[in-house]
């Protein structure tokens, strides 16, 4: 039978065992009932909101029913949220599955997937380099292969090129390349990307709906990050893992799979309190307290306690993932039992108030200045700049609250801002192309406004400050997490005087 034929014909049969799983949330249950504190979880609520830089999200499910659960304004249930590399763990359920239908195995060396691909001399470490090194992030390399937009070759032909230092297996480093390669590897043997191949097996049996994942120039699932889900899909995802691959009856994973993946397939550090050094997995992390997890950049968090049969969904903006974990271990753990717990009304009221009053925090300052009507509508001309801004204005309708103006690269914004609330609207800033976007803005100063832009699908805002003064105004911004730096150089520029 054409190969073809046969990868539809499996796909045809999964998509029969998955219409039970569409639309399905999971139950929701309340924290005593499960065995779960309601003062435990609100003093982890109370902490990681004063102490964690940004937190989106935040979910609990003990023995597979949700007892807590919250999003901090402008979040919401129903938005989706850049995962950063807790795809890698997505990728990696690909890869089992893949394996499970006999498409290709653990020990397949790398090498023989992309034959046109390769470098003119083969190392006898690249020769030697297998699909179980990629999930373990032990490809021997010293340094990861960067890939980017900017390449001009194949991102496989990059990563092949890239010297193998040390002996596959001997060397862990982490390596969001090697997890593109694992991607390429499934697309090769499947015909379909990562992203394709998981929504009748993966997606749609959890009711996980629209999932998107970017693709590289060569329109490979990107693996190592770029999948974008909402909170409780995240949930079920650990949930899955946490039945052992069985969901509602059905294996959707191999049972081995699950278990190899989630084990300490390598060694990372030593040091007890880190949960970067209990050990990895096939792209899962092992953490303190015997639980395990699939993470991404500023706190994206699917954590697996076996022992406490629960499941924590997180996501969040924070520049200390450690500390994020620290306090799970320190409220939250203490707070699950083996039993049921006596009612506790007053503690779960006040709990559900909490979760329901959370919001990023606002813009400072006042609602007007003095100078609000003169500037109004005056637009500013800025220079040639990193953050791809090219001019501002703002106007000051009568409710007080400020719309901003801007012009990126091209395009123009009306962003209303709330003040000490959020407007949603689309902009782009700089990194951030143009998407959904929260603000909320206040008057710092008698000749400044302050604007807080929250891009509600992922984990960043930014601050942006524009003094004004005469004809000219100066644009300040910095982000709360980034990959380079997060303050930008200042922006000075000039009114746009009629007939100009």
């Amino acid at each position: 039978m054409n190969k073809s034929i046969q990868y539809l014909l499996a796909g045809l049969a999964f998509a029969l065992i998955t219409q039970a799983g569409e639309n399905q949330s999971l139950p929701r249950s309340t924290p005593e009932a499960q065995g779960v504190s309601s003062a435990a979880i609100l003093d982890f609520v109370r902490a990681a909101d004063e102490k964690v830089d940004t937190m989106n999200s935040f979910m609990v499910v003990r023995h597979g029913e949700v007892v807590a659960e919250c999003w901090w304004t402008p979040y919401t249930a129903e938005t989706p949220h850049v995962l950063f590399s807790l795809s890698k763990s997505f990728t990696s359920t690909a890869v089992g599955l893949a394996i499970h239908e006999g498409k290709l195995n653990l020990d397949d060396e790398i090498t023989k997937f992309f034959p046109n691909d390769l470098p003119a001399e083969l190392s006898n470490n690249l020769k030697s380099m297998r699909v179980r090194d990629l999930l373990c992030m032990s490809t021997g390399h010293q340094i990861e292969p960067h890939l980017s937009e900017t390449n001009q070759e194949p991102w496989t032909r990059v990563f092949l090129a890239q010297p193998v230092a040390f002996k596959p297996g001997t060397h862990f480093l982490y390596n969001t390349a090697g997890t593109y390669m694992q991607s390429a590897i499934v697309q090769k043997v499947t015909g379909q990307t990562v992203l394709d191949f998981l929504r009748p097996r993966l997606f749609e049996p959890l009711g996980i709906e629209n999932p998107t994942w970017g693709t590289s120039p060569q329109g490979v699932s990107l693996g190592g990050y770029g999948l974008n889900l909402r909170t409780e899909d995240i949930a079920k995802f650990g949930q899955l893992y946490l039945q052992k691959g069985k969901w509602q009856g059905k294996q959707l994973v191999p049972q081995s799979w699950v278990e190899a993946a989630t084990s300490r397939q390598t060694s990372n550090g030593s040091s007890p309190k880190s949960d970067w050094d209990q050990g990895y997995g096939y792209q899962f992390w092992r953490c303190r307290h015997n639980a395990y997890r699939g993470d991404g950049a500023f706190g994206q968090y699917c954590i697996v306690m076996p022992e406490q049969d629960a499941v924590i969904a997180i996501t969040s903006g924070t520049r200390d993932m450690q500390a994020v974990l620290n306090l799970i271990w320190d409220k939250l753990l203490p707070g699950f039992h083996s039993g049921t717990l006596p009612a506790n009304e007053s503690e779960r009221e006040k709990l559900q108030g909490a979760l329901k009053n959370l919001a990023v925090r606002t813009a400072d300052g006042s609602r007007s200045s003095p100078i609000a009507a003169r500037i109004s509508g005056k637009e500013f001309l800025l220079p040639s700049n990193s953050q791809k801004l090219e001019s501002v204005a703002l106007e000051s309708p009568t409710t007080g609250e400020q719309t901003l103006n801007l012009k990126v690269a091209g395009a123009r914004y009306r962003i209303p801002c709330g003040f000490k609330t959020w407007r949603n609207s689309r902009g782009a800033f700089g990194a951030m192309k143009e998407q959904p976007v929260s603000a909320s803005g206040a008057w710092n100063s008698e000749d400044t406004y302050a604007v807080k832009l929250c891009f509600y699908e992922t984990p960043t805002y930014v601050n942006v400050t524009v003094k004004f003064g005469g004809d000219e105004v100066a644009l300040n911004s910095e982000y709360n997490v980034a990959f380079g730096p997060t303050k930008q150089p200042e922006i000075k520029g000039q009114l746009v005087h009629s007939g100009q």
